[in-house]
């Protein structure tokens, strides 16, 4: 009979998250996909090596190494496994020895075997094993692995976020830094403006008011370089941190302006099937799901008896030699069952708060999956309208550069004077930051896609 009730389990087994979003799996495709720049390939779980830029994958990889927040999480999945171990020991019987070595003195009246101290020496066995009748030590194990394996995904999810982090920190970096040339530039022009004027109105061509203007935009721009220098050095400081360094650790590497990472051709992004297996934020809640469907069966578990196997061994005597002489033993064994049998509804309110859980389990759920599907469209969205932005701001760009040519000509040829020419190559200095400024974008929409695509800690995990 105790065989047959220890392989009964209590409360609803767990299959599979309920289905969510099967609108957007039996379509096979993303709602916001561009019509170019994507394929549905499988996504690439190292992505920043597609970027092209050694500098950006050795941040990542020291970054994924040394980053606290990375730490902290592989210190949470070590204590998650260590509650699986010590559940699964639960389930073990568990033994104890024990023993005392006793020496004490009589008073003389009382002492009626002679006079001395009194010597005793014992030592002992005991052991109890709680029989599993109704499973609620299995679902306890059930309910400990699942959480351990929704911490492990809580780790990937680390990976993910700090990848992408890293890689839009880099970005950032890189664009502040080709803005304060172009800057730069534009200011050496603008000062170049400044002084024509001037020496115009000292010939009486042009006024006070025209002197005034040059020097105002000649201000301006100088007094924009000044954010953007700082803007370049809390970058810095964001990178170092990231990477668990500290502030102030990558100036000497990466104070040197650089370009842009440049994108891949096409971006592969699978499709919604291959999101909801792949990004562990979803893996983390699933997981959190199972366990808290197991935690329903080993509060069930309550309502029943409890079978525990009570045994003890024990040795004493007089002298430690003969301690362990089979005369001087002594054993018990017991089988102890115990029912709460008027609890006044306690079990019952643990079972609900346990199903209550579990519903609210099933809610993150579906919400998880909700919300990365949409993070996949929003991020698919902005990278199909910024690349067809940054299409049109080449396209000025271009312009720019070719009205620049021809002014240049022009002023060589004496048909236009230096002022119109500079004027000329501050407006294409202007459309060369706007296009940089599109460009950036466009690669933090693509690092976007690879975020909301859950990709980035396959690798990291090995």
């Amino acid at each position: 009979m105790v065989l047959a009730l220890s392989a009964c389990t209590l409360g609803p087994n767990y299959h599979d998250a309920p289905p969510t979003a099967q609108n957007t799996l039996h379509a096979g495709v993303f709602a916001r996909t561009p019509e170019q720049g994507v394929s549905t390939a499988p996504g690439v779980a190292r992505w920043w090596t597609e970027l092209g830029d050694p500098e950006l994958d050795s941040l990542i990889e020291t970054a994924l190494a040394n980053n606290p927040d990375i730490r902290a999480a592989e210190a949470r999945l070590r204590a998650s496994r260590a509650s699986l171990t010590k559940a699964q020991d639960n389930a073990l019987p568990k033994v104890a020895a024990n023993a005392a070595a006793l020496r004490t003195q009589r008073p003389s009246e009382l002492d009626t075997l002679g006079s001395g101290p009194l010597k005793l020496y014992t030592a002992g066995f005991d052991a109890t094993w709680e029989i599993d009748l109704f499973g609620g030590t299995r679902r306890a194990i059930e309910a400990a692995g699942a959480q351990a394996q929704s911490v492990e995904a809580n780790l990937a999810d680390t990976h993910v976020s700090l990848a992408a982090e890293i890689a839009q920190a880099y970005v950032e970096l890189r664009a502040q830094q080709q803005r304060a040339v172009i800057a730069h530039q534009s200011a050496e022009y603008e000062e170049q403006i400044l002084t024509l004027t001037q020496q115009r109105r000292a010939r009486g061509t042009a006024s006070d008011a025209d002197v005034e203007r040059s020097r105002t935009q000649v201000g301006t721009t100088r007094a924009s370089l000044t954010p953007i220098d700082a803007d370049v050095g809390e970058s810095l400081d964001r990178l170092a941190v990231l990477c668990g360094l500290e502030p102030g650790a990558l100036d000497a590497r990466l104070s040197k302006a650089g370009p842009l990472p440049t994108l891949p051709a096409t971006v592969a992004i699978g499709d919604p099937a291959a999101l909801l297996k792949r990004r562990p934020d979803i893996r983390a809640a699933e997981r959190k799901l199972a366990s808290s469907t197991a935690q329903i069966g080993e509060n069930e578990a309550d309502y029943f008896p409890k079978l525990t196997l009570l045994g003890d061994l024990g040795f004493s005597a007089s002298t430690p030699g003969g301690l362990f002489r089979r005369s001087n033993s002594s054993w018990i064994g017991v089988p102890y069952l115990s029912w709460n049998v008027f609890d006044f509804g306690r079990t019952r309110a643990a079972v609900r708060n346990a199903e209550a859980q579990r519903d609210e389990a099933v809610a993150n759920y579906q919400g998880t999956v909700l919300g990365a599907l949409r993070d996949a469209d929003t991020a698919l969205s902005h990278y199909g309208h910024q690349r067809d932005n940054v299409a049109q701001l080449r396209d000025v760009e271009a312009s720019a550069d070719r009205s620049a040519a021809l002014m240049n000509q022009r002023y060589r040829a004496g048909a236009s004077s230096m002022i119109d020419w500079l004027d000329t190559e501050r407006t294409r200095l202007s459309a060369q930051q706007n296009t940089l400024n599109g460009q950036a974008q466009l690669v933090e929409d693509f690092v976007s896609i690879q975020k909301s695509l859950g990709l980035g800690w396959e690798a990291a995990s090995k």
